[in-house]
C-alpha cells in the first residue's frame, strides 16, 4: 500500500527526475517526507536509492536553492 508520504515523495522526485535537477531544498523537502511517518518503507527507499543513483551519475544534478 503507498501512504500519503509515498505519494507526495513520488511526485517530487518525478519532478526532480523530469526536470534532470534538483534544488538542495527540495531534497531537504524529500528526505523530510521520508522520515515524516517516522518509517521509511520499501517504496520510499526503491525511490530514494533512485533519485541518489541519478545524482550520482548527473543524469540528475543538485543545485543550490
Amino acid at each position: 500500500m503507498l501512504t500519503k508520504s509515498g505519494r507526495k515523495l513520488e511526485e517530487v522526485i518525478k519532478k526532480a527526475i523530469d526536470d534532470h535537477v534538483i534544488k538542495n531544498s527540495e531534497y531537504e523537502e524529500i528526505i523530510e517526507l521520508i522520515h515524516e511517518d517516522g518509517v521509511v518503507d520499501a517504496h520510499e527507499r526503491v525511490l530514494m536509492q533512485e533519485l541518489n543513483d541519478l545524482i550520482a551519475d548527473r543524469t540528475v544534478k543538485r543545485v543550490a536553492g
